[in-house]
């Protein structure tokens, strides 16, 4: 018994369960089921969705699954496709989602796409409009964001959320963004307690089709200061929408989408309300909307900056489980590390000792030569520490 045990224990991944649950309770989503999907590369999804579903569920009743995805030993890892937890879809309320490129293992998928085919309603983020980059080959190619498939071009993004990937509208981690209400829509369920927000996350370039109905445009700004001029030369963009799918059965059904989401963009109040209403909005709560309803923040939220170096490092999906564990865990023993850094160093290892030798002596001979490009009083720098005194 304890062989065949041991067996099944290498058979199995690590990562066998990678969902954290946030249970529901009294509240306007009491018996309601939210269903999120957190691995991006780079905005932090790990952070945003939990620290979503915890509002959701402490304030709001709602019970929240958050899958999230992994590496080999079961640790958090950005835009990771190791999920496992997605069959919480079969009873959920509502899918939603926030990830980059990801190309799901075939079981996690067919849940996926059993619930889109049954028409749950689904709020997307950020690069959600990019959420899968699949092989031309498999029997899941049209979902992808860059998909050419009769009747499904590009993919899951562009069919359900309204866009797939079309690029950065400014400079992304240079210029922030300011979400300025849509002209006409200020009395709309979704926006009640929404003024302008800042958002770390650069403006992304939003084409509104038709049956968008438009909420918030997002305005560049000259640079990272939420109290820096607009950048005049890019006039506000489409930046959250409301529309609807059309499902298996021909009927439509409700989306949010908002093209920000960082988890730093939550520290915002009027950006954490948005989205806040346009969840309740989508699981048909809109008339539960209050312009003071609770979107404060359950447990300590210590985000990370978005983009380089990385998720924390050593967390598991179960570090975050009830209502006070930090999202996320701070330490040396949880530092990002920079992936552009070490895979460098990396490659810089396998190069061979005479490559390596070369390089030092092309970095020595450019020395050389800066120094001796300098004016002759400069040319000269002292071998020990001096210390001058004024």
């Amino acid at each position: 018994m304890k062989i065949l045990l041991f067996l099944a224990l290498l058979i199995c991944p690590l990562w066998a369960s990678t969902a954290v649950v946030y249970p529901g309770g009294p509240g306007i989503g009491e018996g309601k089921h939210i269903v999120f999907l957190a691995s991006d590369h780079e905005y932090r999804a790990e952070e945003t969705c939990p620290a979503l579903a915890r509002i959701l569920a402490k304030h709001h009743g709602f019970k929240c699954t958050v899958v999230f995805g992994v590496d080999d030993e079961g640790h958090l890892k950005a835009g990771s496709s190791q999920v496992s937890g997605l069959a919480a879809l079969a009873d959920a309320d509502l899918f939603f989602i926030f990830t980059r490129f990801l190309d799901l293992p075939a079981e996690e998928m067919d849940h996926l796409i059993a619930y889109l085919d049954k028409g749950g309603p689904v709020v997307g983020l950020r690069t959600a409009s990019h959420a899968f980059k699949i092989p031309a080959d498999s029997p899941y190619a049209k979902y992808s964001f860059n998909s050419k498939v009769k009747g499904y071009e590009g993919g899951f993004g562009h069919q359900i959320l309204g866009n797939t990937w079309v690029g950065h509208y400014g400079k992304n981690h240079v210029q922030g963004t300011r979400l300025t209400i849509a002209e006409g829509q200020e009395k709309h369920p979704i926006l009640q307690g929404v003024g302008e927000a800042f958002c770390h996350a650069g403006a992304y370039v939003g084409i509104p089709a038709p049956d968008f109905t438009v909420l918030v445009n997002s305005q560049p700004l000259v640079s990272m200061d939420p109290k820096a001029e607009v950048d005049k030369s890019k006039p506000a963009n489409a930046s959250a929408w409301t529309r609807h799918y059309t499902s298996k059965d021909g009927k439509k059904h409700r989306v949010f989408h908002s093209t920000q989401g960082a988890s730093q963009d939550l520290l915002d109040e009027n950006y954490r309300r948005l989205i806040v209403n346009g969840t309740l909005w989508a699981c048909g709560l809109e008339s539960k909307i209050k312009p003071d309803l609770a979107v404060n923040f359950v447990g300590p939220f210590q985000p990370h900056v978005y983009g380089p170096p990385g998720n924390v490092r050593n967390v598991k999906p179960s570090d975050l489980a009830g209502w006070e564990s930090p999202i996320m865990p701070t330490g040396k023993n949880h530092d990002p590390i920079d992936t552009r850094k070490k895979k460098a160093s990396e490659a810089k290892q396998k190069r061979s000792p005479k490559r390596r030798l070369r390089e030092k002596r092309e970095s020595n001979r450019k020395t050389a030569a800066t120094i001796s490009s300098r004016p002759k009083h400069q040319k000269k720098t002292p071998r020990w520490p001096v210390s001058i005194s004024i």
